[in-house]
């Protein structure tokens, strides 16, 4: 009996390659009303998740996306602007679309910032959902760079609610570069569990820290990034654009040499591994490990995507008139 994971294989479905499955949902977005050239940038970091197998932000997504932008919530072509620039910090607008867009952008410029001056910060704001933190974390890995993304999004804060509610659940996202051996890649939410009252008196220090570290992550990734400027807000926003983004960059050679941290991460990571895994866990491995160990065979076979995972897609292609990829792979189910 293994414990229950909210991300892992299905265990019955059909295998798709990277490109086909990128490309199809590419090809939804563009009927939706994208840029192809935005949509082509968000089939491919859709398919990266499911090909991670964290399947909850990866193609899953697009039907809710599709949705707010059909009801006009979510800017389908947003023009994205840089608010303001300095040698090492940047801020980025997201026109009210995807938070995709100026997220892949602000990583990049952090990327080039930190290569150049050793740190590099962006904060994006005016945009819906940015998907899953670790898409952007480990675009730093490429570059011999640490990468740290995370987010908030707007919400209310209620004075008849319990104080738990004021963590929001922020993602955060932190990578670290190997060599041989999988990255470290920390992706999580602040929630750790449901709030209960008999949890509570059992871990509360687990609900104090969760409550510590959301609140950390929204003055970050939220407040600092100026989700809560009264002009992003409704009614003055015709967007649903209500969530921010702390993207840094901080490059290794600029604190040690990248091969002696690169072996010593080799050499940390790969004795971990040799550790004893949690019971009832097939593997012994740090954050990231899984992924890494899914993306490499899913490499060789194909993004697995489970039935009714499927159906949900072909409704979709059906009704934005795209053909189904699923009809060429039909070998390959499982």
């Amino acid at each position: 009996m293994s414990l229950p994971m909210r991300n892992k294989p299905p265990e019955h479905g059909i295998r798709i390659p990277f490109e086909d499955l990128a490309q199809f949902v590419s090809d939804l977005f563009v009927n939706a009303g994208l840029y192809r050239h935005d949509a082509k940038l968000l089939g491919k970091i859709l398919t990266g998740a499911d090909n991670r197998c964290v399947f909850s932000h990866g193609t899953r997504q697009t039907p809710g996306y599709i949705r707010k932008i059909q009801d006009g919530d979510v800017n389908a072509r947003p023009t994205i602007t840089i608010v303001q620039e300095q040698n090492t910090t940047a801020v980025l607008d997201g026109d009210g679309g995807l938070g995709y867009f100026p997220s892949y952008r602000g990583m990049e410029m952090a990327i080039d910032k930190a290569r150049q001056y050793g740190v590099g910060v962006v904060t994006t704001r005016n945009h819906f959902h940015f998907g899953a933190a670790g898409n952007y974390s480990r675009m730093a890995l490429a570059n011999n760079c640490i990468g740290l993304a995370l987010s908030s999004h707007r919400y209310p804060l209620d004075a008849d609610r319990l104080i738990m509610g004021a963590s929001g659940g922020s993602p955060m996202s932190i990578a670290f570069p190997s060599r041989a051996q999988p990255p470290l890649v920390l992706d999580m939410s602040a929630s750790m569990m449901g709030y209960d009252e008999e949890l509570f008196k059992q871990f509360n220090y687990v609900f104090a820290k969760s409550l510590g570290l959301g609140v950390a992550l929204h003055a970050l990734g939220g407040i600092l990034a100026g989700i809560r400027k009264p002009e992003l807000e409704p009614p003055h926003s015709r967007w649903e654009s209500n969530q921010g983004a702390f993207l840094a960059v901080f490059n290794i050679e600029h604190f040690m040499g990248i091969d002696e941290f690169e072996t010593t991460m080799d050499r940390f990571i790969g004795q971990a591994r040799d550790m004893k895994p949690f019971p009832d866990m097939p593997y012994a491995e740090l954050p990231g490990g899984m992924e890494w160990r899914w993306a490499h065979e899913n490499a060789k076979s194909g993004v697995p995507i489970g039935e009714d995972h499927q159906r949900v897609l072909d409704a979709l292609a059906e009704e934005l008139n795209v053909p189904s990829v699923f009809r060429d792979f039909e070998e390959t189910r499982y």
